[in-house]
């Protein structure tokens, strides 16, 4: 009998981690549209952190991923955690709460600062809170390997009582070899009901972790964390490969789509090499990289389009007129200032939504709704929309007027004067039928700019489809 095996990605959840490699929201998002495509089992994300901004990404993402499961980790050091991160998961079309917590000795003093019952306690009290929200909890045991094996086993029995359908057993110092990894993680099958499912996460320190993997699924493993990607964990594309050639001796199987795997973990290695995240780019290649005012029209050009945008020779101009000026007062130019620069110079054209006027509530007891006007060829429309924050119920009352979802493909804020009534940009990147618009807001008030950003992006749209 062969299994059905869920193969995991977390290249987002390391790269979230590693200052070294941060991704866009443009390039976080595309990576979840690739991993979809290819059959993942699960996109693992890191936790909500930085408040508005991170939900949106995550409400984004449970709008974007369709096939996969999308699971969102809790952030322990908020008390608000299961209910914020609940909001921004719970429209994806598979949803999974992750409740990750330490469990070695060393890391439940040094990161949690607590004692083992106060651990159990917690965990107990994450994942029953979870339960109650999501249909799918996991519980992934932190520094596994490195655990008293009777607290372990509390720690997994705490889970499973509170209701965690997947538990994840994670050899974080990486000091396993495949046979003892194999060992342990047959006990740990031992200790769970036949209705939990149990995931292995094999740390890479010692090159190991392909091997690993193998081993854990031949004794019982029903999911794999990798990566298509670097050598954090067990690499997406040599588990898969060894998975379907010797399925006859690991009587598993998985839904990834392997005759795919060759072309699209070619374009998740571009958006590292070529993209934003700090890694070496090639030498030929200047896609994303700073910008000055020594860099040729050629070379700012170049970004523009790795950017995604398709400019008019017309417009190409205006955007290296714009960009000039700009650079002569600053060294350097980033991705997200020339995102600004396109949004302000390229395509302006006459408003076809005017805003007149909107009014939004919200607050810490109540849900966030905005009361928006817009003239359209005189005639004033209007609508009211609940959001998960008063940004986005302004964004989804501009769609409900239009008649339209548009696709957020980036959203930046960003204070370009300094002091108590300081001046906020919003920048607003929309994708509608392949093709990118941006809309550019300043206000002192920053729903206001995000308004103005996402209209005028809007407008841009709505002027191209009349003149169609």
């Amino acid at each position: 009998m062969v299994r059905k095996i869920t193969v995991s990605d977390i290249t987002m959840k390391k790269a979230g981690a590693n200052a070294g490699q941060i991704l866009s929201f443009r390039e976080k998002t595309e990576l979840a549209k690739l991993l979809d495509r290819l059959g993942l089992g699960v996109i693992e994300t890191p936790p909500i952190l930085s408040g508005k901004q991170d939900e949106l990404f995550i409400k984004a993402l449970a709008g974007t991923v369709r096939e996969s499961t999308l699971a969102v980790p809790l952030d322990l050091n908020n008390p608000d955690t299961v209910s914020q991160t609940w909001e921004a998961l719970r429209k994806a079309a598979h949803p999974r709460l992750q409740v990750s917590v330490p469990v070695s000795t060393v890391q439940m003093e040094y990161l949690c600062h607590k004692k083992p019952d106060a651990i159990l306690a917690l965990i107990s009290t994450l994942v029953s809170r979870c339960a109650a929200l999501c249909p799918e909890v996991e519980f992934v045991a932190e520094d596994s390997g490195r655990a008293q094996e009777d607290f372990l086993r509390k720690a997994f029995d705490a889970a499973v009582a509170a209701g965690a359908g997947i538990v994840t057993f994670c050899d974080t110092a990486g000091n396993m070899l495949s046979d003892e990894f194999a060992a342990t993680v047959e006990m740990v099958r031992s200790w769970l009901p036949e209705s939990v499912r149990l995931g292995v996460y094999c740390s890479n320190d010692m090159f190991m972790a392909d091997s690993c993997a193998v081993a854990a699924v031949r004794v019982g493993a029903d999911e794999i964390k990798t990566v298509p990607y670097g050598n954090a964990t067990a690499s997406l594309k040599r588990f898969t490969g060894i998975l379907a050639l010797r399925q006859d001796v690991c009587k598993a199987s998985s839904s990834v789509r392997v005759e795919q795997m060759q072309r699209i973990t070619a374009q998740i290695k571009r958006l590292f090499e070529t993209g934003r995240s700090g890694a070496a780019a090639p030498e030929e290649d200047r896609s994303y990289l700073n910008l000055s005012a020594h860099d040729s029209k050629e070379e700012v050009l170049k970004v523009v389009e790795k950017l995604g945008y398709d400019l008019s020779p017309e417009d190409a101009d205006k955007v290296y007129e714009t960009f000039l000026r700009i650079a002569a007062k600053n060294e350097v130019i980033e991705p997200k200032e020339l995102d600004a620069i396109v949004a302000s110079a390229a395509f302006q054209v006459p408003e076809t939504y005017i805003l007149e006027s909107f009014v939004i509530n919200s607050g810490n007891t109540i849900s966030a709704t905005c009361h928006l006007r817009l003239r359209y060829e005189g005639q004033l429309l209007e609508s009211v929309c609940v959001g998960d924050g008063p940004v986005d119920a302004a964004f989804q009352a501009i769609d409900k007027v239009v008649g339209r979802n548009y696709e957020l493909d980036d959203f930046q804020i960003r204070s370009v004067t300094e002091g108590r009534e300081a001046m906020g940009e919003a920048v607003v990147r929309l994708r509608y039928e392949g093709k990118l618009y941006s809309g550019r807001g300043i206000s002192t008030d920053i729903v206001g700019s995000s308004v103005r950003a996402y209209l005028s992006a809007v407008n841009k749209i709505a002027y191209e489809e009349a003149e169609a």
